[in-house]
């Protein structure tokens, strides 16, 4: 029943995941597969793969549905990178770049995204030998990976041209946001996160020079 009430709350908050909905369901049947062998998610998450896992993970595409080409740092179980995909899945030359150094993780990654046909390439490797290294990124995304300002840090590249960085943050957002802020040389805008209650979507960008 507890699964059953987060599937329709998530699908409730994003209509978008219905289309998407046969994939998730894989998606879900292989994390507790994998997740009796490797920690993939807190396991108290578990029952609670649609709203804590699904739909927070769908709100970076929805804070920049235009982008098409993703970076995705730290992918570890796909979130919030592989649910990108998902949502881009119908979208023409859509790539979502997964990099997750951690091998096994990297192995889940690919059997997820052999049974769902999302479209990811995956990268298991070190974010900072991986991402330099991608050409014509439009977005950034993470989810409890690092503080913001090393977000930002490791992001450097894509952002300077142009990429957009988004961000899922916790409860400790607004102290990280002003760290970042502090930098000058980044404009950053948040959101409350419409799945957690103290937690904040994060978009960065570079700030255009004025000519």
């Amino acid at each position: 029943m507890r699964d059953r009430s987060c599937r329709e709350e998530a699908l409730g908050l994003f209509p978008e995941l219905k289309p998407i909905q046969a994939e998730l369901e894989i998606y879900e049947a292989l994390l507790r597969r994998w997740q009796a062998k490797i920690n993939l998610v807190s396991a108290a998450t578990l029952d609670d793969t649609w709203s804590r896992h699904f739909a927070d993970s769908a709100q970076v595409h929805a804070a920049a549905p235009h982008v098409r080409r993703w970076a995705d740092l730290g992918s570890g179980a796909g979130f919030p990178g592989l649910m990108t995909a998902l949502l881009l899945k119908s979208t023409p030359d859509a790539v979502v770049h997964l990099i997750e150094s951690d091998q096994r993780k990297a192995g889940f990654l690919r059997a997820v995204s052999r049974e769902t046909g999302a479209p990811v390439v995956i990268h298991a490797g070190r974010i900072e030998s991986v991402l330099p290294n991608l050409a014509e990124i439009g977005g950034v995304s993470a989810r409890a990976l690092a503080p913001l300002s090393r977000l930002v840090q490791l992001a450097e590249a894509p952002l300077e041209k142009g990429a957009v960085g988004v961000f899922l943050k916790g409860e400790e957002w607004r102290d990280e946001l002003t760290a970042v802020k502090a930098l000058g040389s980044l404009s950053c805008e948040s959101v409350d996160s419409r799945t957690r209650k103290g937690a904040r979507v994060v978009v960065v960008k570079h700030k255009v020079s004025p000519l």
